[in-house]
């Protein structure tokens, strides 16, 4: 371990996060708000904290090993969530535990939230919950491709094998540093983009730059009650469609599709394709069923309120323009399971992502083709590649790993006082970064107990993290020289 390097990299982000309070503070003071005030307190403590910090470090600098670079990730999420509470505890009624909630709902870009009555809430604050989940959107994307490898800890390998597939090969930059301002130009693009079409479609000027914060990010956070449903706009709702879908598709592909100028290469990337004809698929069956069974009497309207629930729900973005939770009963179950999906890996949306996802499916029916075929040799493939037997065995741990988190964590829920259905949505919105669940958790976590609350942190970030990130701090063999 090197503890004055690593107190040295944790600086800088206290610092670079006292920096984006400069945001709501401006909004603040446009809109002759007081709460201005509110921000400079944790701004001065991020920023003292982060130069503290920096300066320790500065004594003994060391290159960085692998478990320096896991202990900084866990390190970074923590502080980011602790310092993203300071701010909502000082501008709103909440209490510590409801804003650290609050807070790792945004930088996880989750969406479930304990706030009612956006609507009276400052612009600044708004502002501020959105520009949270902006930050978390894009932040672990450059942590883990941009920032680990120049600290020198493998970060371009964690990300390959995060999102496998033939496009690992040729979507990347040679420089790393270059690599991180690509995913931010496209990110940036896609955010004034989606501001733009929110704009023109009807939203005013904050509305739409809010909404694209927390569209791009995938998080679902809005400034009214009542989510997109606010506006009843048709038009709104396929801009917001069309970028959920954008957002949950890996970074690396768009960066191919503007590199070559091939929209086509969108559909040839397996797991994209893969992704968007389990949408197409998802949204004909629930659509066919809202209006056989749910009271829809029009097509139109049926599958407007199909798309619109299902892309949002399997990007993880949890944006509403219904209640789906009184949808018929085998609806509302089946949209939570398609959250356990997610979209690709890569992008800004949550789940276990979709290539884990067709590789465990494809290794399945390879089993049933060797017990037929024995002695056969049937190797498995992801488009023209053969997969790794390492790569599928570390996506099979993935997948007993994240079992048993999320078994767990649901019987902890359950203990919290929920009843059994209410937990285990509460759980698998908190893990597949969704928002919006089922029963007690349809709306928001107002309801559920301190102690369940700090279970949806605990689970907000095993998924965002993708669980193995924060279970290898508690392995003994991660602590010993």
């Amino acid at each position: 371990m090197h503890p004055y390097s690593i107190a040295r990299i944790v600086g800088l982000f206290a610092i670079m996060f006292g920096l984006t309070l400069i945001a709501p503070i401006l909004v603040s003071i446009l809109y002759g708000e007081s709460e201005f005030v509110s921000f400079l307190v944790p701004m001065a403590g991020s920023l003292a904290l982060g130069l503290v910090l920096w300066l320790i470090g500065r004594m003994r600098p060391a290159n960085l090993g692998v478990r320096d670079g896991f202990l900084i990730v866990a390190m970074f999420w923590s502080l980011f969530s602790l310092l993203g509470a300071w701010p909502l505890t000082l501008n709103t009624q909440l209490s510590p535990v409801d804003a650290l909630f609050e807070a790792v709902s945004g930088i996880t870009t989750t969406g479930a939230t304990v706030i009612t009555g956006l609507d009276e809430l400052p612009k600044s604050v708004l502002f501020y919950r959105q520009e949270l989940q902006w930050l978390g959107g894009m932040g672990l994307i450059v942590l883990g491709v941009a920032v680990l490898p120049m600290l020198g800890i493998g970060g371009m390998q964690l990300y390959r094998a995060e999102a496998p597939g033939p496009l690992k090969e040729e979507k990347l930059t040679p420089r790393l540093a270059e690599t991180a301002r690509s995913l931010w130009g496209i990110y940036l693009a896609l955010t004034l983009a989606c501001a733009l079409g929110y704009w023109v479609a009807g939203m005013d000027l904050f509305d739409a730059v809010a909404h694209s914060f927390s569209t791009v990010s995938t998080g679902g956070f809005s400034t009214h009650d009542a989510s997109i449903g606010y506006f009843a706009n048709p038009t709104i709702e396929a801009v917001a469609t069309l970028f959920m879908l954008l957002a949950a598709i890996n970074f690396g592909v768009h960066y191919v599709v503007l590199h070559r100028r091939d929209p086509l290469h969108w559909l040839r990337d397996v797991e994209s394709r893969s992704f968007l004809l389990f949408v197409l698929a998802v949204v004909a069956f629930v659509g066919l069923v809202l209006r056989l069974q749910g009271g829809y009497h029009y097509w139109n309207l049926s599958f407007r309120d199909a798309t619109f629930v299902v892309v949002s729900v399997v990007t993880s973005t949890g944006f509403g323009t219904v209640d789906f939770s009184h949808w018929p009963e085998m609806l509302p179950v089946l949209l939570i399971l398609i959250s356990f999906v997610g979209g690709c890996g890569g992008s800004t949306a949550g789940g276990m992502k979709v290539m884990r996802v067709l590789l465990l499916l494809r290794q399945g029916a390879l089993e049933v083709r060797h017990l037929i075929h024995p002695r056969a040799y049937h190797p498995l493939r992801i488009g023209r590649r053969v997969v790794d037997d390492r790569l599928m065995e570390s996506v099979w741990g993935f997948f007993a790993v994240y079992v048993a988190a999320f078994t767990l964590l649901v019987m902890l829920m359950i203990n919290s006082g929920l009843d059994k259905v209410s937990a285990f949505a509460a759980v698998a919105t908190c893990m597949n970064n969704l928002g919006p669940g089922l029963g007690e958790v349809a709306y928001n976590f107002q309801s559920v107990s301190d102690f369940g609350k700090l279970i949806g942190v605990l689970a907000m970030l095993l998924g965002r993290l993708e669980v193995f990130t924060i279970l290898v701090l508690l392995s003994p063999y991660f602590w010993r020289r």
